[in-house]
């Protein structure tokens, strides 16, 4: 079984990463989100394990004393940071999988994990971007000023990715998402091992 593509998803908030990724995960087989770990509150429907691992932030540093993580970062003054032991263990089983992380946490991983390959999504325009935030109904007014101003520097880093989707029409962006994952998974040096009967048969 060949090992599996670890991805990078990168966007800036409000982007629509989040719905793009649960979309992607009920559309292709076999790929999986690692749940990241945070010192962040917890929302109203949300829940531990599922959407985030909730942790202190003394239980947090102590991970990152025991190299527990694949890579971590501080953003809006709240701590994340991505279990190595759980990714590793399901791209060596066969599975992609997605890490939602931001350009920070992508540098650390590309830096140990050269095959991996990231997708930043970017909103059709600053104007819409602000809306969704507002939309949220989840923050106050200085902090989605705050997220504007913190989106463009994010978005100054798209370049270190390998693909770009802009979600502007959700149903082509989903479709960019699954292409770019199909593709991966028509490699040569995948399809080989599948059709390991095929090929001896036609070649045989």
């Amino acid at each position: 079984m060949a090992s599996g593509t670890l991805y990078i998803v990168a966007a800036p908030s409000g982007a629509g990463k989040t719905s793009l990724v649960k979309a992607l995960l009920k559309t292709v087989p076999n790929l999986l989100v690692s749940v990241s770990h945070t010192t962040r509150a917890q929302r109203a429907g949300e829940q531990d394990g599922v959407d985030y691992h909730f942790v202190g932030e003394d239980a947090f540093h102590g991970m990152i004393d025991g190299g527990a993580f694949l890579e971590h970062a501080r953003v809006f003054d709240r701590y994340y940071g991505t279990s190595r032991q759980w990714v590793l263990a399901k791209l060596t089983a066969g599975y992609d999988v997605i890490l939602e992380i931001d350009w920070q946490g992508a540098r650390q991983v590309r830096s140990q994990m050269p095959d991996c390959r990231g997708i930043f999504i970017l909103p059709p325009s600053r104007q819409a971007l602000e809306k969704r935030l507002f939309a949220r109904n989840q923050d106050a007014i200085e902090v989605i000023e705050r997220r504007m101003r913190d989106a463009v520097n994010e978005m100054v880093h798209y370049d270190e990715f390998d693909y770009l989707v802009v979600n502007d029409d959700f149903d082509r962006a989903l479709q960019d998402m699954v292409a770019i994952i199909t593709s991966r998974r028509l490699r040569t040096v995948v399809r080989k091992q599948d059709l390991r009967e095929l090929l001896h048969n036609l070649l045989d």
